[in-house]
């Protein structure tokens, strides 16, 4: 029997967390969006989300109010995980590169390299 191979196709570290997960939801959105991917895989972020909004909470925030935030960041991280491990590799790997792209801005292409001269409204 096949054994799974464990998947390396979450997005790669890229500078902070506030970064990385503004990635990864990027991720989400271009798979939604993907016609390749399964409908019963897209499932699972709607089923995270609508967790989330769900007035039951498995801890809720009244009683437990760190722990309740914490299940809730657990339940869309994990949504998140599966989602993309249920999606094809290639097709994952493909919007992952797409975005690689979009973030990979050399700091030399910005830099002008010019002179400054002060120009004031009051004439010699």
């Amino acid at each position: 029997m096949d054994e799974k191979k464990p998947s390396n196709l979450m997005v790669s570290q890229q500078g902070g967390i506030v970064r990385n997960a503004i990635n990864q939801l990027k991720l989400i959105f271009r798979l939604m969006g993907d016609k390749r991917v399964s409908i019963f895989a897209k499932l699972i972020p709607v089923g995270a989300f609508a967790y989330l909004l769900f007035p039951a909470d498995l801890a809720p925030n009244i009683v437990l109010p760190f722990v309740g935030m914490l299940d809730d960041a657990a339940i869309l991280w994990l949504g998140s995980y599966v989602f993309t491990e249920f999606c094809p590799p290639a097709v994952v790997a493909e919007h992952m590169k797409e975005l690689a792209g979009n973030m990979n801005v050399n700091p030399q292409d910005e830099i002008v390299d010019a002179e400054a001269t002060d120009v004031s409204d009051k004439q010699p």
